[in-house]
């Protein structure tokens, strides 16, 4: 599943293991919905790839935001 299939996740989005913020999204296949932060993403991912579609977006931790400093992009 790609990002354009899905929603951008927000930051109201969060982690069903801990309560973060999610950066990943599985859909899994017998319906339903899961929620992880990165960490538990990367710990989960392996198993749920053949259980669910999956939207990462655990590349946006990366990202700086318009509004920094200058000096800060």
């Amino acid at each position: 599943m790609t990002t354009a299939l899905a929603p951008s996740m927000t930051a109201a989005d969060r982690c069903d293991r801990c309560g973060a913020q999610a950066y990943v999204r599985a859909r899994l296949h017998a319906g339903g919905e899961l929620l992880f932060c990165a960490h538990h993403g990367r710990e989960h991912l392996p198993k749920l790839r053949e259980h669910a579609d999956i939207v990462d977006e655990t590349e946006r931790l990366n990202e700086t935001p318009a509004v920094a400093p200058l000096e800060e992009r």
